[in-house]
């Protein structure tokens, strides 16, 4: 996993101060990174705009413009004349040695979005929303200069954004780009080396970028076993009973040596999930709320009471009965509405959707200082997970997961690894990034997965 930062405005400080890097010389670095991403990797490319703002972003693509001229084309455009001293320098460097300085916007094959980067700090004007538009109308190959101009450092779409196929940020991950709004707008992300190593230039975060490397699928290396080794989870299953259904079958899939559904009515149930009308007396994790509609209030509650690991989802997220496990061993998994609900039952805020979508991380920090003993999955474009004050982001979800029954899934996932002893945080991440990754696996359509299609893609991971 990679470190993630709120502002590097401090790590550029610290290479100043410890290091005696100057300002210079972090620049020079960072273009040349851009420059040699550009030069490797579009080599067969001919021309190159690069647009330029009034601050430190701009003297970022004019130092671009200087390292790239006469291997491309290279037309460099201002959107506000230069303001910063060390601007004016690049400036100075790229005129001297003939980089061409044009007036009209035209279209180039590469196109570098060198405006605002993490400096945007005011309502984008008319002259602004019209350059950024004009540029993402272009067909060309798209690139950011720290973060896609028209994004704000909460991750925020301002009216427009720059629609950047790659964004190259400087110096460290920022937590601006894995918002779910710039998740459409920031493309494939990299971390441009300003002259120093990335371990060097960074200091402590809370916060993680998770990465396919983390996965630790759940393999068997003991030889001496037996289905009781490898746990018993209990799923149960309420009015909407096909949700239960659906996260047992995926539970057994993810490795659970036994899966029972808890339910009162007789299921039709493949062979290999086994039904109780209780919770077992062996069981080792409990996953409840898929699908549970309305309930007996006494029994939900005496299951909660069980002291075994649990993963809740789903109606619970509505319903004060929570508040009792809240300082237990447990994995939460709601989606937006349902997260709206939580904040409002733990009386930490009473806020809209849209409010949440606009500071998903904020509100994830609130619930976990208050709980710090919970597992929060916040599910979304990117999914969140933390507990405490750690914090870790999984951007492999896709549109392919926008489908009912996916969910259930994951609450399967989680339930499988709680079950066969994975630590509640271990079991979130794990099940996050299966899930995630397994329906980038997908083939087919991709409007097409079902359930049992990405239950399937997971086994085979």
């Amino acid at each position: 996993m990679q470190k993630i930062f709120d502002e590097v405005g401090s790590l550029d400080k610290r290479c100043y101060e410890e290091f005696s890097l100057s300002e210079d010389i972090l620049m020079e670095h960072a273009a040349n990174s851009m420059a040699l991403y550009i030069e490797e990797k579009y080599h067969d490319k001919k021309s190159i705009l690069i647009v330029c703002g009034s601050g430190n972003n701009g003297a970022d693509g004019i130092t671009l413009a200087r390292l790239l001229h006469t291997k491309f084309d290279v037309f460099l455009y201002f959107y506000k004349e230069t303001k910063t001293n060390i601007g004016k320098l690049q400036y100075k460097r790229a005129k001297s040695i003939g980089v061409q300085v044009v007036t009209k916007l035209e279209n180039a094959d590469i196109i570098v979005d060198c405006i605002f980067g993490s400096g945007l700090n005011k309502t984008l004007d008319k002259e602004a929303i019209t350059l950024i538009n004009t540029l993402n109308s272009f067909e060309a190959i798209k690139i950011a200069c720290d973060i896609p101009s028209g994004i704000f450092n909460n991750g925020q779409l301002d009216t427009v954004a720059f629609n950047a196929d790659t964004t190259i940020t400087m110096g460290a991950l920022k937590t601006s780009l894995f918002s779910d709004t710039a998740k459409d707008y920031a493309g494939k992300i990299k971390v441009a080396n300003l002259g120093i190593q990335r371990e060097l230039y960074e200091t402590n975060s809370y916060k993680y970028l998770l990465e396919k490397k983390d996965l630790k699928l759940p393999f068997r290396n003991t030889l001496n076993s037996h289905k009781g080794s490898y746990g018993h989870l209990n799923v149960v299953a309420g009015c909407k009973k096909g949700a239960g259904i659906i996260a047992a079958k995926a539970a057994f899939g993810f490795g659970a040596g036994i899966v029972s559904v808890v339910c009162h009515e007789n299921l039709d149930l493949p062979y290999h999930i086994m039904q109780t009308h209780f919770i077992s007396e062996n069981c080792t994790a409990i996953a409840i709320g898929m699908g549970l509609g309305k309930y007996e209030t006494d029994e939900v509650k005496k299951i909660l009471s069980k002291d075994v690991k649990k993963i809740v989802d789903a109606d619970l997220f509505y319903d004060e009965l929570l508040l009792e496990v809240l300082d237990e061993d447990i994995v939460l998994t709601p989606h937006p509405k349902e997260f709206c609900s939580l904040l409002r039952i733990c009386d930490i805020a009473d806020i809209k959707i849209d409010e949440l979508q606009n500071n998903r991380i904020k509100y994830v920090e609130k619930f976990c200082l208050k709980y710090p003993k919970v597992v929060l999955l916040l599910k979304g474009t990117n999914v969140i997970i933390s507990q405490g004050e750690n914090l870790y982001i999984n951007t492999y979800g896709t549109a392919v997961l926008s489908k009912g029954g996916s969910g259930d899934v994951l609450s399967g996932l989680v339930g499988s690894l709680l079950a066969q002893g994975y630590e509640p945080l271990a079991a979130a991440i794990n099940a996050s990034l299966a899930h995630a990754l397994a329906a980038s696996n997908f083939k087919r359509n991709d409007y097409s997965l079902i359930p049992s299609d990405l239950i399937e893609e997971v086994r085979r991971l």
